[in-house]
């Protein structure tokens, strides 16, 4: 099997069509609506989550087409999550994916409505097949007990001191649900996914879910605005809780690392079916944007 490396950005490309077919067309009304979610989805991003979709496929025996509907559904959930964190009522940042946040491109009102339809958007496109399981997965990872509920957790916890314990639990439902669904789906598309697997795979989606925050707080202490295309250093000015702040730079740094090693041993028994995985991991840990 070829590196997962080399197939990644033929993964990029695949699901960047995909989004662009299932996307209302920029011409169709109510326009700048549709321009709104198009902007919002379109030509940026890392594609983490649907990655983690088809590499999850890979080590389960999935073809793409089996997991397309599922990759796009929970890249346009996340996009609809930046779309709405972003809003001067929430982190009021200016910059999202190198360019201006939508709601400065288009408006405050026109964000706030190019969120919900990107939401909506999402359940359509896995109803149109018809996987209950599916749906049922995204919509509890999109809710008031998955990432809707973290990003409630995360205002809350403004300008306060928090736990780690409490910053962990905050972290896991804003970030960690989405990546964990996004394997869990993968699993969804199998019709009777061996349970044994699927632990296997929650295990490591878990741990790399939290290491992905703990690698976005670590770069807007380290990172370069113009590389990770946000404002280095907003969640500081904003009085939040970070894993630096609360363990130090370096401790944070080895947690991460701690997490990603936990998430390899997770794979082991999927052998070279999980390459696509473990690359995932290391890419996410590692990563400088």
């Amino acid at each position: 099997m070829s590196p997962f490396k080399d197939r990644a950005a033929a993964y990029v490309a695949r699901v960047e069509k995909a989004l662009d077919a299932r996307l209302p067309a920029a011409e169709k009304n109510p326009v700048t609506l549709h321009q709104a979610m198009r902007y919002s989805v379109l030509d940026g991003g890392k594609r983490v989550r649907p990655l983690l979709c088809y590499a999850a496929g890979e080590a389960l025996g999935l073809e793409p087409d089996a997991l397309d509907d599922a990759a796009c559904a929970i890249e346009l959930i996340h996009a609809f999550s930046l779309v709405h964190d972003d809003l001067p009522a929430m982190d009021d940042d200016a910059l999202r994916r190198g360019k201006p946040a939508t709601h400065k491109a288009f408006g405050t009102a026109t964000a706030i409505l190019a969120g919900d339809a990107l939401q909506t958007l999402a359940f359509t496109v896995l109803a149109r097949r018809g996987n209950a399981r599916m749906l049922q997965t995204l919509a509890e990872a999109t809710g008031s007990e998955g990432m809707t509920g973290g990003q409630a957790m995360d205002l809350a916890a403004e300008g306060k001191q928090i736990s780690l314990t409490e910053l962990e639990e905050l972290h896991r439902h804003k970030t960690g649900c989405l990546i964990r669904a996004a394997i869990r789906m993968a699993c969804d598309a199998v019709p009777e996914c061996d349970k044994a697997a699927r632990d296997r795979l929650d295990r490591f989606a878990g741990n790399i879910g939290l290491a992905f925050q703990i690698r976005d707080d670590v770069l807007d202490v380290e990172g370069d605005t113009a590389v990770i295309g946000k404002t280095q250093g907003a969640d500081i000015a904003h009085g939040k809780s970070t894993y630096p702040a609360l363990m130090g730079l370096d401790a944070a740094k080895q947690h991460a690392d701690e997490l990603y090693a936990d998430a390899l041993a997770a794979l082991e028994p999927f052998g070279e079916h999980g390459q696509g995985l473990r690359w995932m991991a290391g890419y996410i840990v590692q990563r400088d944007k």
